[in-house]
């Protein structure tokens, strides 16, 4: 069905998509064999959003397009531009290194992270391990009660600090290298990273439906595979990752909400003016390490795209950016089988690409 969506997206020119070929891409989804799927265009002036299916397989709600969407790791461009704010304002540097902040928060930091910059870890080339160990992190999961995520950085963190996967410069993506970078943003400000995020882009940006973790109450759930079938994972914390892991990839929100933080990504890549953030910060966020394809919270397409996926494999959202040609393009759905969403949202993403 996504196939035969997509050959009638084509026979459209770009100027003329029109909303029910861009809804014929979110059904494809659903049939396909997700519960629930939304996939958004945005050309110039031109949103066009589009939802299908459930909020969850075991019931009869449909999803809405007020809905949130489980972000995922798309989260990790918004914890880049929130490092940018506070360089901007001198509180921290790009070239500050993990020692320099949290070398007394820690028995013992590793010389190679201890020398790791913002920068690097924000590039995914800082050393670090991609996540702390499966004990650490059901240990502050949260299943015993509410986390209090700032306080639980520091246990997440520390066995990894003593241990780096390689001897720095390499890219190894890390989820665990984001949690530090937020620990740092922390340390120079007093503030959880939670509380941050909220002043400085949520509140910023207008962006209401923002909020952290699995959406709660009448909103779309994950879903994963048991007993041979996509179930819904319920609100709890069976639901995501530890909380401690915000900065790295929990934060939800609306897709038109999200439309906006694109926006403002879109218009920092065309070197648009703004009183958000200087030239210069977008460049140095949007600009990958010489020989490199990944800049901070952004993979770089061989087309001059930028793009990025999430998932905390229980929801699957995909978006790409063409700044040259002002088009954003974002698909997702409410379940993360990786293997068999990813080429789908992909296939989509490719047909709302610029010609």
């Amino acid at each position: 069905m996504v196939r035969a969506a997509l050959a009638l997206l084509f026979a459209f020119s770009s100027a003329a998509l029109a909303r029910q070929d861009v809804q014929a891409l979110a059904d494809g989804l659903v049939d396909a064999g997700s519960p629930g799927a939304v996939v958004m265009m945005i050309d110039g002036d031109i949103q066009l959003t589009s939802v299908a299916g459930l909020r969850q397989s075991t019931d009869e709600a449909r999803i809405d397009l007020s809905d949130a969407w489980h972000l995922g790791s798309n989260t990790k461009a918004m914890t880049a531009v929130l490092a940018a704010r506070l360089v901007e304002r001198g509180l921290i540097g790009w070239d500050t290194t993990l020692g320099e902040t949290l070398g007394d928060r820690f028995d013992r930091i590793d010389p190679v992270l201890a020398n790791a910059t913002l920068a690097d870890l924000l590039h995914h080339r800082s050393g670090m391990q991609a996540n702390a160990g499966r004990l650490t992190s059901l240990a502050l999961a949260g299943i015993l009660g509410d986390r209090d995520p700032q306080a639980d950085r520091h246990p997440y963190l520390r066995e990894l600090l003593r241990n780096p996967a390689n001897e720095g410069g390499e890219f190894l993506y890390s989820n665990a290298g984001y949690v530090a970078a937020a620990m740092m943003l922390e340390d120079v400000t007093g503030e959880s990273w939670e509380s941050l995020i909220q002043t400085e882009l949520f509140d910023e940006l207008d962006l209401d439906s923002a909020g952290f973790g699995p959406p709660q109450g009448d909103q779309p759930q994950g879903h994963r595979t048991g007993w041979g079938r996509l179930t819904p994972v319920g609100t709890d914390a069976g639901a995501d990752n530890p909380p401690a892991m915000n900065p790295a990839g929990r934060v939800h929100m609306s897709m038109p909400d999200y439309a906006v933080f694109l926006r403002l990504v879109m218009a920092g890549a065309r070197g648009e003016e703004s009183d958000y953030l200087s030239p210069e910060s977008w460049q140095t966020l949007l600009t990958p390490p010489d020989g490199a394809d990944y800049a901070m919270g952004w993979g770089m397409g061989a087309d001059g795209s930028l793009r990025h996926a999430g998932s905390n494999t229980m929801w699957f959202v995909q978006a790409v950016i063409w700044p040259d040609e002002g088009r954003i393009a974002v698909a997702g759905v409410n379940e993360g089988r990786i293997d068999e969403v990813a080429p789908r949202i992909r296939s989509v993403l490719t047909g709302l690409a610029p010609d």
